[in-house]
C-alpha cells in the first residue's frame, strides 16, 4: 500500500473515494485522479450520479404552519 497519493494503485485510490469525498476534499486536484485517466473518468460519472439524484429530491421545506399544527394537536392530547 502506498502511502503517496500520486504513486498509490488505483485500487487504493478506490478504497479512499467515499471518504474524500465525503471530508469535503477537493478529489478534482488530487494527485492520483491528476494522472489516472481511469480513476478521473470514474469520479466524473459519480459526480453526474450524484448531482442528477440532488435534482430528483429536490430539498423540501415544511410548511411555516407545520409546527403550530403539531403544538396545538399535542395540546388537545393533554
Amino acid at each position: 500500500m502506498s502511502t503517496d497519493p500520486k504513486n498509490m494503485s488505483c485500487e487504493e485510490f478506490h478504497a479512499q473515494l467515499s471518504d474524500l469525498v465525503g471530508s469535503g476534499a477537493d478529489v478534482e486536484n488530487h494527485p492520483h485522479i491528476k494522472d489516472c485517466d481511469i480513476c478521473r473518468q470514474l469520479y466524473d460519472e459519480l459526480q453526474t450520479i450524484a448531482d442528477a439524484a440532488r435534482q430528483m429530491f429536490a430539498d423540501q421545506q415544511p410548511e411555516d404552519s407545520l409546527w403550530e399544527r403539531i403544538e396545538s394537536a399535542i395540546k388537545k392530547e393533554d
